[in-house]
């Protein structure tokens, strides 16, 4: 059976008919950075934490920030447009935000592996955080891409300048609130 994009149903949550408009991905790739570096901040504290108690952090804090970030885009679309959200505006901003979600997919896996033993505690917190900076970074290509451009020096060193922001920001986060 092939797997790819297209051959699945045109009404699964997965598939799209059309390229995404700009708007859907600006919301997607916003739901995607802000996503990031939530989970980031609350894989920063899980030092001094019970190493089972990470994973759940993390699925925790993707899960909550999922359902606040809908919320509040239903919110704001009623102040915008002077009405409530169709279902179908629903459905979409609810497809707009799983990259929220899929923030915490990868660290969680990474935690796990490190619960059952196979990674030491610290060295799988590590590299959960590694791997959530470079998908932070690593949105500078999806976006070039968008934009139609080639690839270039200067998306590395917009990569490393966005992720010394989200670091930045994290680390803001994380002195204020923990």
């Amino acid at each position: 059976m092939n797997t790819d994009g297209r051959s699945l149903p045109r009404n699964s949550w997965l598939s799209r008919g059309a390229p995404l408009d700009r708007d859907d991905a600006a919301s997607r790739i916003s739901a995607y950075i802000y996503g990031n570096i939530l989970v980031l901040a609350a894989l920063v504290p899980l030092v001094q934490t019970e190493k089972y108690v990470g994973v759940a952090i993390v699925v925790g804090t993707a899960v909550s920030t999922f359902i606040a970030h809908a919320f509040a885009e239903a919110v704001g679309h009623t102040v915008r447009e002077g009405e409530a959200m169709t279902r179908a505006e629903k459905v979409a901003e609810l497809r707009n935000s799983v990259p929220i979600l899929s923030s915490a997919l990868l660290p969680s896996i990474i935690l796990a592996v490190g619960w059952v033993g196979v990674l030491e505690h610290r060295t799988a917190l590590l590299l959960a955080e590694l791997t959530v900076l470079v998908r932070i970074g690593g949105i500078v290509f999806v976006i070039g891409r968008l934009n139609g451009e080639r690839p270039s020096r200067s998306w590395l060193i917009s990569a490393a300048a966005l992720t010394v922001v989200a670091a930045t920001i994290v680390g803001v986060k994380v002195v204020l609130t923990h």
